[in-house]
């Protein structure tokens, strides 16, 4: 066995208390390596006779990457503490894995040489907004989704669609514009509106924030808000807000303090200032975010700047009962300041989510102190190399997303911001040449995985847009130039999602391994109940799959949920014929 692939540590992904009463241990190992891995464990305390106490219990290989195996147990320590170690079996070899390294046979008489799992701490424990798991995103960017108060549009408005979108353009969507489409989003099947920055700034994306405290004059007022937040909770629609604590506008009146009066400024410790004067050309003598001159990076260990922005994140819970925050460019901010902020919100309201836009790994924010998740751009990549542009096979595919699932603890997955397109992003009708069959695999993946999907606005009516400021165009609200076919199926399965409740959350999902050059992937998600294995083929060609039932363990009936028909099961390996870039959705029912 390949000993440097072999790999655990405990208090992370690996090793982590999942409820008050059970541990979840992963193991990973080198592809195709071992055969069989059993978990030694036991109490730390539990010796008899001067032997320590332990059980022996088979782990499960759960999955795979390109590279690794993964293997997992769930474990319910009597006492809440737990010493464990790992025997590793090949078919030529057997090695013990523990704390201090490998070793022949299960080194039982000393428990230093096993990891150790402390104790479980009820309040160390992961506890994100229940309601999450169940609610199906929409992405709202207010500028461009719909004009309901032709009063507050800013001078140069341009009439609805005239034009393309572009940097410093205005069509005059606001927030009564949003109340007026309620119904519209309620009709499809969302319970949750993320909204991208509506506090007072200069540019019509409003990430350069001017007053965090104020409505944009431009999206309406307080009183208007209010009522958008009453009206979505009437319906059971969440509201979540974006904040920029990162930075701040080049308009904020603390850096135009420091602009005016240099180092006599009482705000220059609010900002990163190199040298004075201040300068923005040729290049800002500030810290910024990249280097927009337009966008200075705030100090936010300043105690004051830390204040003022605690003070902002708890006014809009309390005073409007918004349901959560988006945290703009979340991973350049002190670990410090997101823990001072989340038990600043949750105070106010216990069941805020607060979510982190982050790009890359971002386990180091997710130790249950400061997000309850972070935007899921892995899981975007993914999807979209495999379906969109067919970058990859559907081998490589399940091993990228398994590669996504086990870089989390299991309860983390059902947080998770999964989105296929944003603001930040060109169009997935762009991005999948306009192929509709392509973009209704997209979203049929979306809504059947684990975690909290977002659909960006005018997505699932086919709108159209590169890069930003392209994927940033007027929403389309003729249904003559909608795609209502699109439309149709986005909401069936938004509608699938929520009743059956293992198409969202409620199972363990699992991939079969592939063969390489597969252009379909399968995979199965089980409970104590049911089990649904989906099947989706990206290939212009109509396939039939042999999908691999545990045929003694479910009924003989299963439903077509998507055709919603029942039929029966005849032989272990069930075949399944998929359409040119079709999908199905298999559900079983236990015996």
């Amino acid at each position: 066995m390949l000993k440097e692939a072999i790999y655990h540590r405990p208090k992370n992904e690996f090793a982590y208390a999942f409820d008050e009463k059970t541990v979840h241990i992963r193991l990973r190992t080198k592809k195709g390596d071992a055969e069989t891995v059993f978990l030694i464990y036991g109490d730390p305390y539990g010796w008899e006779q001067g032997k320590w106490m332990t059980k022996r219990e088979k782990m499960k290989k759960i999955g795979n990457d390109a590279l690794f195996d993964y293997w997992f147990l769930a474990v319910t320590p009597p006492y809440r503490r737990l010493r464990y170690g790992f025997e590793i079996h090949s078919t030529k070899q057997k090695i013990f894995y523990g704390e201090k390294g490998f070793f022949d046979r299960v080194p039982d008489e000393d428990i230093a040489n096993f990891f150790c799992f402390p104790f479980i701490n009820g309040e160390d424990l992961f506890q994100a907004p229940e309601w999450v798991k169940n609610t199906v995103w929409y992405q709202i960017f207010p500028e461009r989704f719909a004009n309901g108060n032709k009063e507050n549009d800013p001078p140069g408005t341009l009439p609805w669609a005239s034009a393309e979108p572009a940097s410093d353009n205005f069509f005059g969507g606001d927030l009564e514009g949003i109340i007026g489409k309620l119904d519209y989003l309620s009709d499809l099947g969302i319970n949750g509106i993320y909204l991208t920055p509506i506090f007072k700034a200069a540019s019509n994306h409003k990430y350069d924030t001017v007053d965090y405290f104020e409505i944009d004059p431009q999206f309406g007022d307080k009183k208007t808000f209010k009522r958008l937040v009453d009206e979505c909770h009437r319906r059971g629609i969440r509201i979540m807000l974006d904040a920029v604590f990162n930075h701040c506008g080049f308009y904020f009146p603390p850096f135009q303090d420091v602009l005016k009066n240099g180092e006599r400024s009482k705000y220059k410790d609010w900002f990163f200032i190199r040298e004075f004067p201040v300068q923005t050309e040729p290049h800002p003598n500030y810290d910024t975010f990249a280097f927009t001159p337009f966008m200075p990076k705030l100090n936010t260990e300043n105690k004051e700047v830390r204040k003022y922005l605690l003070e902002v994140g708890q006014y809009w819970v309390k005073e409007f009962d918004i349901d959560g925050w988006r945290l703009d460019v979340a991973n350049e901010v002190s670990h410090q300041f997101w823990r001072e902020f989340r038990k600043t919100v949750r105070r106010v309201k216990k069941d805020v989510y607060i979510l982190g836009e982050i790009w890359h790994d971002a386990m180091p924010w997710l130790g249950g102190d400061q997000f309850d998740a972070v935007m899921n751009y892995p899981f975007s990549k993914g999807a979209l190399q495999f379906f969109a542009e067919e970058k990859i096979d559907g081998k490589t595919f399940s091993e990228m997303i398994q590669q996504v699932l086990f870089s989390y603890p299991e309860y983390i997955n059902h947080f998770a911001f999964n989105l296929l397109g944003s603001h930040d992003t060109a169009r997935i009708q762009n991005i999948a040449g306009f192929h509709q069959g392509k973009v209704k695999l997209l979203f049929a993946f979306l809504l059947s995985f684990p975690g909290s999907p977002c659909i960006y606005y005018g997505d699932e009516i086919g709108l159209t847009g590169e890069n930003d400021p392209g994927c940033r165009k007027c929403m389309e609200w003729d249904p003559r130039k909608q795609n209502l076919d699109l439309y149709r199926t986005v909401k069936k399965l938004i509608q699938l999602r929520k009743t059956h409740p293992i198409m969202a959350n409620d199972g363990a999902i699992s991939f079969p391994e592939l063969k390489e050059g597969t252009e379909q992937v399968i995979f199965h998600k089980e409970n104590e109940r049911e089990l649904l294995v989906a099947a989706m083929n990206r290939s212009e060609k109509p396939v039939r799959l042999l999908l691999d039932i545990p045929f003694d363990q479910v009924e003989r009936e299963y439903t077509d949920l998507w055709e919603n028909k029942k039929e029966k099961i005849e032989e272990s390996q069930f075949p399944a014929d998929i359409g040119p870039f079709g999908f199905k959705f298999f559900l079983f029912q236990k015996k």
